[in-house]
């Protein structure tokens, strides 16, 4: 597990030979990118950056690290932001149960100081996804998502790790990244992150597709879609974010309303099986009125 004195200091060899290779490796797993995704990929890796991914909710941030986690063969940590998240859930904390039964087996010992190095030694050391990524040995994508959940002491914490890539435990010492992870941090704004933290990453902003690459997206994620359902799939979606929604339809759900329709044996969407299945992309009842209503003027 953590040993400092076997921690060399970061070593990478570069994962990618150029953007090109970039995106032609996330299309093979069914990740449609394009050049401005792929390249900021690319210089994270050979610049050593994590990359700040904003965008709305559903839009393809978490597929991302996981996609490249999946091209480069490396290990997917994933440490999921809350409000109340704290450092020993973040980073480490000790098994003070573990170290309290070893202090009541030890305690006919005469020496204290045998006892302390025994106790807050690697044995006792619960590592949380922070630690864990830095003191991995193996190729490690780290996922920190929905980052701006978190609060600023929490934030403060993530920019002193992503800084130096090596986390200072008081009893053990500083524990330096064997190599540096691939970092991705990801924010749907639900509050503006520090200028510290924007200024140490790259920053990569996805939002909805357009039309065309909806089209694609959909194409490759749902089996056995025909090029026409998906068309239509991609049209009537893209016009309903268009309306002023609580919530437009995201990714996901673009794709859970596709298999419905094929789960409905639906080749051509008209007006009443639109409005019949609206609930799988919309998820607010005032949504769903304002786009029957838009449907129907349409039609």
């Amino acid at each position: 597990m953590v040993d400092p004195s076997q921690n060399p200091g970061p070593l990478n060899e570069p994962r990618f030979e150029s953007v090109e290779t970039v995106r032609e490796a996330l299309r093979g797993v069914d990740y449609l990118a394009d050049d401005g995704i792929a390249g900021v990929a690319f210089l994270a890796d050979r610049l050593g950056k994590p990359v700040l991914v904003e965008g709305p909710a559903g839009t393809g941030k978490t597929q991302l690290a996981k996609s490249i986690a999946e091209i480069t063969g490396s290990r997917l940590i994933r440490l999921q932001c809350y409000e109340g998240l704290d450092e020993s859930k973040a980073l480490y904390e000790w098994n003070y149960k573990k170290q309290l039964l070893r202090i009541q087996a030890d305690r006919g010992s005469e020496s204290w100081n045998e006892i302390h190095e025994d106790i807050f030694s690697d044995e006792f050391l619960l590592t949380r996804p922070l630690l864990e990524a830095i003191s991995a040995p193996d190729p490690v994508v780290l996922l920190i998502d929905e980052v701006d959940r978190v609060e600023v002491e929490t934030e403060a914490l993530l920019l002193e790790i992503l800084s130096d890539y090596q986390v200072s435990i008081p009893e053990l010492g500083t524990i330096t990244a064997r190599q540096i992870p691939l970092v991705f941090l990801t924010s749907n704004n639900t509050r503006e992150l520090s200028e510290a933290l924007k200024r140490r990453c790259l920053y990569l902003h996805v939002d909805y597709p357009s039309l065309e690459r909806e089209r694609e997206i959909v194409l490759a994620k749902v089996p056995g879609v025909q090029e026409n359902l998906a068309d239509q799939v991609a049209r009537i979606v893209r016009s309903l974010r268009q309306l002023d929604l609580k919530k437009a339809p995201s990714v996901s759900e673009t794709l859970d309303w596709t298999r419905t329709l094929l789960l409905l044996n639906v080749d051509v969407i008209d007006e009443q099986v639109a409005k019949e299945t609206l609930h799988i992309l919309l998820k607010f009842q005032t949504d769903i009125a304002k786009a029957t209503k838009e449907l129907s003027v349409e039609d």
